[in-house]
């Protein structure tokens, strides 16, 4: 579970940069075809956080849809799969987002 991980990744990097200060919320970006589980992200986060200064925080997680540009007819959509085909039927698409996975927001007391 990589999302164990993450998580501890997410607090560590908070920690770091605001110290003691008290946490009470973090915004969290995370592309559909990131390959991380907002739940599970969720699940570990609280733990991760607890004995922390973000212990008690509330998660807001944002998923942020792929985006794709195609290579034949420069359209540009939405896509649920990295193996997308676009409308003109092409397959060579080149994904321009939902791969990301940033803290965007910190709120502290």
């Amino acid at each position: 579970m990589h999302e164990l991980a993450i998580s501890e990744r997410i607090v560590a990097a908070i920690t770091e940069r605001l110290g003691d200060a008290r946490v009470t919320r973090v915004v969290l970006e995370v592309g559909s075809l990131s390959g991380v589980v907002p739940d599970a992200v969720r699940f570990c986060f609280d733990v991760c956080a607890q004995g922390t200064s973000l212990d008690g925080a509330a998660l807001d997680i944002v998923t942020l849809p792929a985006r794709a540009r195609c290579s034949s007819c420069a359209a540009e959509s939405e896509i649920v799969d990295p193996l997308a085909v676009c409308p003109c039927g092409s397959v060579s698409l080149e994904v321009m987002g939902g791969q990301e996975l940033r803290i965007k927001e910190v709120e502290v007391r």
